[in-house]
């Protein structure tokens, strides 16, 4: 059965992006790109908001001919479905790409449901929508070695979720890894 994930890499005090929006700091070394790339070989479809989009958009065109983890990484992306969910983006221009103007919790569910392969939703501004409504299954977060003082957190304020650890790991730059089932 499918799973909806939730995985997010962060500063340590919470932050995907600091307060001038830069998440530079949060480039992972080959060690945690390669664990992040096999995490993300039962993925199916991303769900992804509009910035998320834009961002990861990279990866859509980045070369597929290489050994590195950068060209293992760019082989599992293309290869996945994904679902952009935005009021303002007039289009999208990715191969295997739809575009969905509303979060329909009741219709992801549905989805993932039906889904032979994991479904991951990205971005802390859609995942809001997810975790509020209850359909996550796991929250999966690795956190860096940097304390940036504000902006984009990785987890919203006013929910609670009750968690049980089912993964750790501490890689040697410092970034800790952290997996956890969404008790329901």
């Amino acid at each position: 059965m499918a799973r909806l994930l939730y995985t997010t890499i962060a500063s340590l005090d919470g932050y995907v992006a600091d307060s001038s929006g830069g998440f530079e700091w949060a480039a992972p070394d080959a060690e945690v790109h390669a664990f992040v790339n096999d995490l993300e070989r039962d993925v199916g479809t991303y769900l992804c908001g509009r910035r998320l989009y834009e961002v990861m958009a990279y990866w859509e065109t980045a070369p597929t001919d290489g050994d590195d983890v950068e060209h293992d990484y760019a082989r599992i992306w293309q290869a996945a479905a994904k679902v952009v969910y935005s009021r303002t983006l007039a289009e999208v221009r990715s191969a295997r790409t739809t575009l969905e103007r509303e979060f329909d919790a009741a219709a992801v569910a549905r989805f993932v449901a039906g889904s032979d392969r994991d479904v991951s939703i990205g971005g802390p501004t859609l995942a809001v929508h997810a975790l509020r409504a209850g359909i996550v299954d796991e929250v999966a977060l690795l956190r860096v070695p940097v304390v940036v003082g504000g902006g984009t957190a990785s987890l919203p304020d006013g929910i609670r979720l009750d968690l049980d650890l089912l993964d750790c790991r501490r890689f040697a730059g410092g970034t800790t890894y952290a997996r956890y089932a969404v008790r329901r």
